[in-house]
């Protein structure tokens, strides 16, 4: 008996991300996989009468993209709640979106803006004043998260909190106070990001039932922008495994529209190691499916390593206990065959810790483990080919296309130039993948990432790179997809569309290799294609479309305000139909 393909995709301009075919017209899938890849005349024949067959108008096509190093599950939890300026051209759009939604916002409820933006993004370049925030939410607490550098809170939101002139700082933070003593309302990390995020936690919470809702609308978004596959960093606030029960239950239930690779993150210092053993001995590294594994450990692996990356900040001394903590639970992990990442922003971090992987490695080989360093803004050659001779990678993400600005300030053009040197990596043999560290310290939308990978601009227009220290759109298109595949142990699996891999991929709004530059930044999804079926489809394939279930609660931003919104630069915000 013929076995037709269930999803024929025909008419198209395909980037395959294959060499040896890399553009194609036409690609059947069969169940969850890629059955053939051709002309229109070779997989139109191949139709079946239940085949379902779309005519993609000559849109571009690429492989889904991977987001290597972001923080769904943290955000999934509160994305309900979430007032997003992730692209907003203006801080009087800003304003005028916060306004609407203090209007709508019941009591005790606050309005959150949780990072994502820069202040330079803006065309004021600035943040409002804690006057203008008072004077548009009296009495709806508002916070406000400008990357991981600082927070703004209202008079309304300082009470909520308990923040009084009686509050001291904590270790890393710092409280601002006005002329007469009491706290004004802006939180400093200095340079921990703790006092900011401990603050955000004063804020409701949702149920379960409603984070669920969160979190697959967060999925939904994500896949409005092409993604299809993303890796958790973990993260040292996330408790296991309490607050992983909602992406496992929607595991459970069939739920995900994103392949969700997870890691570990130490929560409490001074625990790591015990925390690293309890989990390696009751859960095994790779467990799960091809929609939501468990990788490793991370991003997180020792408190005392953790060098932030506030660069409004002086780089952190890191204390001299860091190599042996460190080398504790590394040791364990390889000895267990757990692949781990670590976050080290600057080179004098990542050097101590290659002393520690190099002595660890003579004992227990680490070649064939994927390990690897996230961030590694100020990665010099020398540590680079260390890394590359251990069989590691390095995760860059494009936290100076939203903080290049500040860096400039405090180390210079010529430094910023080469931070994070993503093109010398390549060259040193470097296995390196790229994501976005959402949804604090950077937006989630992968097309802002390419952008940066291909021009070297900031948010803000700033100019941190000559070309030659950029990649080709192709190449950076290999970043964001098969090469992250390498990160979660699946290379080969996904990240390109060739015969046998996972269906996953996005027809695109525009054609990302013909657009001008500043039009990539522009670019949605238009049909999403995950495991074989449509998750996402607008435009011309809405019909396509399969709606997720209305945002819970029924005030929620989702219904109103920003979302990575693509307005030209200048343009007004457009608005979004309720329930989208």
């Amino acid at each position: 008996m013929t076995e037709y393909p269930t999803l024929i995709v025909y008419n198209a301009k395909i980037h395959t991300g294959v060499s040896h075919r890399p553009e194609a017209q036409a690609m059947a899938v069969h169940g969850r996989r890629i059955a053939a890849v051709g002309t229109n005349g070779q997989i139109r024949s191949l139709a079946g009468p239940a085949t379902q067959v779309i005519d993609a108008g000559r849109r571009r096509i690429i492989p889904g993209l991977i987001d290597s190093h972001i923080h769904l599950i943290r955000a999934g939890l509160s994305y309900n709640l979430e007032l997003r300026w992730d692209g907003v051209p203006s801080l009087a759009d800003a304003m005028r979106l916060l306004a609407d939604q203090v209007a709508r916002t019941p009591p005790p409820q606050w309005v959150r803006v949780a990072g994502g933006f820069s202040e330079h993004q803006f065309a004021e370049h600035r943040l409002p004043t804690l006057d203008e925030l008072n004077q548009v939410a009296p009495s709806t607490p508002v916070f406000i998260l400008h990357l991981g550098d600082r927070a703004l809170l209202n008079a309304a939101a300082l009470r909520a909190c308990g923040y009084t002139r009686d509050t001291p700082d904590p270790p890393g933070g710092h409280i601002e106070w006005d002329s007469t003593g009491a706290p004004s309302g802006l939180l400093l990390a200095a340079p921990d990001a703790s006092l900011l995020e401990d603050a955000l936690a004063h804020g409701p919470t949702l149920p379960h039932e409603y984070q669920i809702n969160a979190t697959r609308h967060f999925m939904r978004e994500l896949n409005r922008l092409g993604v299809t596959s993303v890796i958790d960093a973990g993260g040292s606030h996330l408790r296991y495994p309490d607050d992983y029960r909602v992406i496992e239950e929607l595991q459970q239930h069939h739920l995900l529209t994103v392949r969700f690779a997870s890691h570990l993150s130490a929560p409490t210092a001074g625990e790591e190691l015990r925390d690293f053993n309890r989990w390696t001995s009751i859960r095994r590294q790779g467990e799960g499916d091809e929609f939501y594994r468990l990788q490793g450990a991370g991003e997180v692996l020792v408190h005392s390593a953790i060098d932030h990356g506030n660069f409004r900040q002086p780089r952190p001394d890191i204390p001299p206990c860091m190599e042996y903590d460190l080398e504790q639970v590394i040791r364990l992990l390889a000895e267990r065959q757990w692949p781990w990442r670590m976050h080290a922003t600057y080179d004098e971090t990542i050097s101590r810790a290659l002393d520690v992987f190099e002595r660890i490695d003579r004992d227990t080989p680490l070649q064939g483990l994927p390990w690897f360093f996230d961030h590694a803004e100020t990665i010099s050659d020398q540590n680079m080919a260390r890394i590359a001779q251990l069989g590691g990678g390095i995760a860059v993400q494009h936290r100076m296309a939203f903080q290049g600005e500040y860096f400039v300030e405090r180390y210079g053009a010529d430094a910023a130039a080469h931070t994070p040197p993503f093109k010398r990596m390549l060259e040193l043999g470097v296995r390196v993948g790229a994501g976005t560290d959402a949804t604090y310290l950077a937006s989630y939308d992968p097309w802002t990432l390419l952008h940066w990978l291909t021009t070297g601009r900031t948010v803000g227009g700033l100019a941190l790179y000559p070309a030659s220290h950029c990649v080709d759109r192709g190449a950076a298109l290999a970043l964001c997809t098969r090469a992250n595949a390498w990160f979660s142990g699946e290379e080969g699996v996904k990240g390109q569309l060739d015969i046998g891999q996972l269906a996953d991929f996005a027809l695109l709004s525009q054609d990302y290799f013909e657009v001008p530059d500043e039009q990539i930044r522009q670019i949605v999804a238009e049909l999403t294609v995950v495991d074989g079926r449509v998750v996402y489809a607008d435009g011309d394939f809405r019909a396509h479309d399969l709606a997720a279930p209305p945002p819970m609660p029924d005030w929620s931003p989702v219904n109103f305000g920003s979302r990575c919104e693509k307005a030209a630069p200048g343009a007004a915000v457009p608005r979004r139909a309720s329930g989208t």
